[in-house]
């Protein structure tokens, strides 16, 4: 993801690699071998043991980058490289190294009563899945029961803990989870909530946010999808009966907010005489 500006990635230390965690991982493996990548790992070799520690997959795609890689490339040359690499990958970097920075960022700067008027919030469990810095889970826990912000980073879980603690926010329960592995049983939640999240597996992913909603509950999806170009997550959603409004996020324009309430098939008990 080059060109977001959110951190100067050339006074970052290629060793900040060793932050990442196994989703991360994961995402690289199945990115194109590069190049800049093969140039960088082939001179950190801590930081090709460490990815292929916490995601042995990765091994292929460490390889592939490595048969790419600049032989005996100048000091300038290696920066470059790693500079390049850095620049690719701004919010795995902002996520570990600075997650306050990120929480500051002007596109969360969205107006409140754009959730909280999609549905009403009042004593309700509220799941918030990629919850990030909790923008959404820390806009809706004064007057929801519960919030549990599942999110799958570490270093971002420890900040919802930071967070929760100075906004005086204790319903609110950061957890480990990805939106295709919500760690709560059937039927748990009133409302689920997601923001920039959507879209990598549309199937998985919405059958496991109905999984989690009970009948008569509501799925709230900020995908961050642009409101003006249709695209294949606009449309699954859609077919599958999401409603949908836009919002505007400052700086980046109006966006698309999805809504839908989860209806269950009744299982009707068989008498026995």
């Amino acid at each position: 993801m080059p060109g977001l500006g959110w951190l100067d990635v050339s006074k970052i230390d290629f060793n900040a690699l060793l932050l990442l965690e196994p989703l991360h991982a994961a995402c690289l493996a199945d990115r194109q071998p590069s190049e800049a990548m093969g140039t960088a790992l082939a001179a950190h070799p801590a930081v090709r043991w460490y990815l292929g520690h916490i995601h042995p997959p990765i091994q292929a795609y460490i390889e592939g980058c490595l048969a790419l890689a600049q032989p005996d490339p100048a000091p300038e040359a290696l920066r470059a490289a790693e500079v390049a690499v850095l620049d690719s990958m701004h919010d795995w970097l902002i996520y570990v190294l600075d997650p306050d920075r990120y929480d500051q960022l002007a596109f969360l700067g969205w107006e409140d009563q754009s959730l909280l008027g999609m549905a009403d919030f009042t004593d309700k469990i509220v799941l918030d899945i990629g919850s990030g810095t909790g923008r959404l889970a820390f806009t809706v826990a004064p007057f929801a029961h519960t919030v549990y912000a599942v999110e799958p980073v570490a270093n971002l879980r420890r900040f919802l803990w930071f967070k929760r603690t100075r906004l005086g926010l204790e319903n609110v329960y950061p957890s480990d989870g990805t939106l295709t592995q919500i760690p709560f049983p059937p039927d748990f939640a009133d409302i689920l909530m997601a923001g920039h999240v959507f879209g990598e597996d549309f199937d998985a992913e919405y059958s496991e946010m109905a999984r989690v909603v009970k009948h008569g509950g509501l799925i709230l999806l900020h995908p961050g999808t642009d409101a003006v170009h249709d695209d294949d997550a606009h449309h699954y959603l859609l077919t599958h009966g999401f409603k949908f409004d836009t919002f505007e996020e400052p700086g980046d324009g109006l966006k698309r907010k999805y809504w839908k309430t989860v209806h269950k098939p009744t299982q009707k008990k068989e008498l026995t005489i």
